[in-house]
């Protein structure tokens, strides 16, 4: 374990070295980007579907192990959390999955089967995982949870409202799992990321924040233990909010 060194602001500091991390959606966007910049210097353990970009990243870095797991059921999520807790001990669980449906809910093309998919995905596995991978979590001197979140958890957007009260949630769960853990060895973090170039945004909007730019201020603010990370566009977002919540919402409207 690494020596922990006090930050500015009296929290301790840790560097990501030799350190094994749980990934979700580590295979495409940023969770890819995340797994292969933590992978230089770490053991890390990615939790995917089965698919070619799967076999392709485990091929590619042998030194990832890649646990094939549809993080939409959640029968399957808790099996795979019951084993890892059982057989590894993590120093920290990046949940950085996430499935965006675009169409609006009173579009006549909207499918009701892809609300409970986008919450288990978004939202119930991390809570599953969480709970399941704690104690592990707890056993170290010092651990961290990161929740990669988005602009829209602070403030939704007009289409996707699924997405949006999922990102919602994971604000909520984050903020009242870290009180829960206060005075323990585990962090519990969030970033809050703004529109990334991903598979997932491709033709959608402009200006994006690149991919792995993105993975690098996330491995950034779990060094440096910030609770809420506000990268790039958010920070103007939060700042609008917290001035005139009604100028934050007709901005988003249109978004």
């Amino acid at each position: 374990m690494d020596e922990l060194k006090p930050s500015p602001s009296g929290s301790a500091t840790v560097k990501l070295s030799k350190r094994r991390i749980i990934l979700t959606g580590g295979t495409s966007g940023i969770g890819r980007e995340l797994a292969l910049l933590l992978a230089a210097d770490n053991q890390v353990i990615v939790l995917a579907r089965d698919t070619p970009r799967s076999v392709r990243l485990q091929a590619e870095v042998p030194n990832i192990e890649v646990i094939h797991l549809d993080l939409s059921d959640p029968g399957a999520v808790e099996a795979v959390g019951r084993e890892l807790a059982n057989r590894a001990t993590p120093d920290g669980l990046i949940n950085c999955a996430a499935l965006q449906n675009t169409p609006r809910i009173t579009a006549p093309e909207f499918d009701l089967a892809s609300i409970r998919r986008e919450i288990d995905i978004n939202l119930t596995a991390v809570c599953l995982l969480s709970a399941l991978l704690l104690p592990a979590l707890l056993s170290r001197e010092a651990a961290f949870i990161m929740n990669i979140n988005s602009g829209l958890g602070l403030v939704p957007k007009t289409d996707s409202a699924v997405y949006c009260a999922t990102k919602g949630g994971l604000n909520i769960f984050t903020r009242s799992l870290r009180n829960q853990l206060a005075g323990t060895g585990v962090r519990v973090q969030q970033a809050f990321l703004p529109l990334v170039d991903t598979p997932m945004t491709e033709g959608r909007g402009a200006a994006k924040l690149d991919a792995r730019a993105a993975a690098r201020q996330i491995i950034g603010a779990i060094e440096r233990g910030t609770e809420d990370a506000d990268i790039g566009k958010v920070r103007l977002l939060r700042t609008v909010n917290r001035i005139s919540p009604a100028i934050a919402r007709r901005i988003m409207r249109g978004a």
